[in-house]
């Protein structure tokens, strides 16, 4: 199809049936008139967006989403967000993910994660931190880059690689003994241990803490890796335009692909996000190329937290502030072809990320409410999606249908 194509992603919007709910889940029970009107007019369907053995994180997931096999192209995390900050790795260089967390006494008296996020740390006081901390590194070969909220990077200079490192949000109010294994790297241990001195008696956890807020008092390493080797989308199938999101994650992955990696101001990754800006910055990457990814993070955000009501108001934000407008934004064009689709599902009831096959739509536009072929009654959501009877195994798959039709 020659025309214009668009990605929607609420990131972890899936999830299992819960008590609560009645059986149903959040995208089930969330009002989506927006997501429901695609799943009357579109073919709908679920797929596999990780491969076998690998970990079900949001970078694999949006790598085989954008077409690419995480088993071919997936080097780790850091060095996608490395692209995303315009951080060149050499090839003795590898980068991890480096997150501002809260770490606190179990009853027991284990030291456990107590927050991933340091409390959704801001990123104006990140920047605070991030820039003290870098005298942690001062003659050393580590270099620290501040990022956004509690999500930074840090880079190695003559690495080796193979050492095992845990997502801290697969490990929330877990002891972190037996997950924190860069003790056999001395001088990543000198960072955390000089870190942690640092972090003791910082204004700003000071500032935090004065304000019944989790103040950042560790750093924790993970998704490392080496500068991945990915072809263009625009040498494979021709596409031109954007990645859009607040997370430098997935606008490293856009850099690899070779789309605009658009910076949009006020997007945090959670509930209070740019919703109108990724708006504008996908439809303007529309109207100059042909392409636009749009990702939003706050479902997920919100069921590593473990708050239900938030991952509803997260979904129901997506459909009302991001699905609704995209389409009114899309009908000037005769021909586009829209996919909605979750990443990766996050159940509140383990707060952290799994590999089930999630739904997908894929919409050929302009879309108008209330249009022929819309079905009464239809519902973006999971039990939908599997109903639907069109399973693909990869996000490979799906971004082929998507593209090639």
């Amino acid at each position: 199809m020659d025309g214009k194509y668009i990605i929607l992603v609420g990131d972890g919007m899936g999830d299992f049936p819960l008590d609560r709910l009645e059986g149903r889940t959040p995208l089930d029970v969330a009002r989506t008139p927006n997501m429901d009107l695609l799943a009357g007019i579109g073919r709908m369907g679920t797929v596999r967006t990780v491969p076998p053995g690998m970990e079900p994180g949001s970078d694999v997931a949006n790598m085989s989403l954008l077409g690419y096999d995480p088993t071919v192209y997936h080097t780790g995390r850091g060095p996608l967000e490395a692209a995303s900050m315009g951080v060149k790795l050499e090839p003795d260089e590898i980068a991890f993910r480096c997150n501002l967390v809260f770490l606190e006494r179990g009853a027991s008296g284990e030291i456990v994660m107590g927050d991933y996020s340091a409390g959704q740390i801001t990123t104006a006081e990140s920047e605070k931190i991030v820039r003290d901390l870098r005298r942690a590194v001062e003659g050393t070969p580590l270099r620290l880059y501040p990022g956004v909220s509690y999500r930074h990077l840090l880079v190695w200079k003559g690495a080796r690689d193979g050492l095992p490192t845990t997502p801290p949000h697969n490990i929330i109010g877990q002891p972190i003994s037996g997950y924190d294994n860069i003790a056999s790297e001395p001088v990543l241990q000198a960072f955390v241990e000089k870190a942690a001195l640092i972090l003791k008696d910082h204004p700003v956890n000071a500032e935090r803490i004065a304000a019944g807020k989790r103040p950042a008092n560790a750093v924790w390493l993970w998704g490392q890796g080496r500068a991945p080797s990915m072809p263009k989308l625009g040498d494979l199938f021709g596409l031109r335009g954007a990645m859009i999101s607040a997370v430098d994650l997935l606008k490293g992955i856009g850099v690899y692909a070779g789309l605009d990696a658009v910076a949009v101001p006020g997007a945090t990754g959670y509930l209070e996000t740019n919703y109108a800006g990724k708006v504008a910055a996908a439809l303007g990457a529309l109207e100059t190329g042909n392409f636009a990814f749009l990702h939003v993070e706050a479902p997920d955000e919100a069921s590593h937290e473990g708050s239900l009501e938030n991952k509803i108001e997260a979904i129901e934000r997506f459909d009302n502030l991001v699905v609704g407008p995209v389409l009114e934004g899309t009908r000037k064009y005769p021909k586009v072809r829209i996919l909605l689709v979750t990443d990766h599902m996050t159940p509140l009831s383990l707060r952290t990320h799994v590999s089930d096959p999630v739904p997908f739509v894929i919409v050929d536009g302009p879309v108008r409410p209330g249009g022929p072929g819309a079905a009464a009654g239809a519902k973006y959501c999971e039990r939908r999606g599997e109903a639907a009877g069109w399973t693909l195994d990869s996000g490979t798959e799906l971004f082929k249908a998507l593209i090639k039709g």
